[in-house]
């Protein structure tokens, strides 16, 4: 804490402060910063804050704090604080959400982006009153001739390019962007997102009449599949009582030639018992019932 030379007998001493009554910056009602510093409250010390309100793809510009470290603590939504590290040269990225923090040191190139909409941010400074070189500074107040010359660019389109950065922009894009603002954003994104919900619902509606069309035709193909079995079912049925027909006639014609014959041989004259041979007569043990002659042997 730096030393003080507050007279704390004094009747102008401040130990309180409505940060809500300090405004610092304002883009419009969604967009703007309050400011808490010694001029505000002037026992604050070397402490001071920035109290940061922010839609979501406002940006708080590219800027260094020349005096003071800063330690950004999200109380609403969502950001992502970027810092250009100047010893390694790397940028570095940190998403926030509330409860989290990211911490700049002083001097360090930095910026941070709402992500969502009704982003709250603290950003709190290690100075009585935080100094602030914004981007929009550097890039308006150096002659277009000095990038064109540092850089090998063409002046002309240098300065055609910078021309509309006429201000300290501090939250971006700036009201007098006329192809980026919000509500002209939020207009063609309306007219893209009816024209791509036109186009889906056409897609949703092909899709939908070409799944009624394969419905169809698998119930079609099923009836004429469940049809074709029937037949080939109804046809091997015939067959195999045709075949069992034709074979129950063919023994129906045989069977009278057979009974005949065995008719014929039952009634021919011969001995009683021969052997095979026709020798001698068969011994009871060779002998066997002949069909027909009331229980005979042969």
């Amino acid at each position: 804490m730096s030393i003080s030379y507050m007279d704390y007998t004094s009747p102008s001493t401040q130990f309180s402060f409505d940060v809500n009554t300090s405004l610092f910056f304002k883009k419009n009602n969604q967009n703007y910063i309050n400011v808490l510093s010694i001029n505000q409250l002037n026992t604050l010390g070397n402490t001071s804050m920035l109290d940061i309100y922010l839609s979501a793809g406002n940006i708080v510009e590219p800027h260094i704090h020349q005096n003071a470290s800063e330690l950004v603590y999200c109380v609403t939504g969502a950001a992502v604080v970027s810092i250009v590290n100047p010893f390694t040269k790397k940028l570095m990225n940190f998403p926030i959400k509330p409860g989290q923090v990211a911490n700049v040191p002083q001097g360090w190139w930095h910026y941070e982006i709402a992500m969502e909409d009704d982003t709250h941010l603290i950003a709190i400074f290690d100075a009585p009153i935080p100094e602030f070189i914004g981007g929009s500074d550097l890039l308006r107040l150096t002659p277009p001739e000095v990038f064109a010359q540092a850089y090998c660019l063409d002046a002309a389109k240098v300065k055609e390019t910078f021309a509309p950065i006429t201000d300290t922009v501090f939250i971006g894009p700036p009201n007098s962007c006329k192809t980026n603002t919000r509500a002209e954003q939020e207009g063609e994104d309306g007219e893209d997102v009816e024209e791509a919900l036109k186009e889906l619902t056409l897609q949703l509606q092909a899709a939908k009449e070409q799944a009624q069309q394969l419905k169809a035709m698998q119930e079609q193909a099923i009836q004429e599949h469940a049809s074709q079995l029937k037949a080939w079912q109804e046809q091997a049925v015939q067959e195999q009582e045709a075949q069992l027909q034709a074979m129950q006639d063919q023994s129906w014609q045989e069977r009278p030639g057979q009974e005949q014959a065995v008719l014929e041989w039952a009634s021919s004259p011969r001995p009683d018992y021969f052997d095979t041979r026709g020798k001698s007569p068969v011994p009871p043990s060779r002998r066997r019932p002949m069909i027909g002659n009331g229980g005979a042997y042969l």
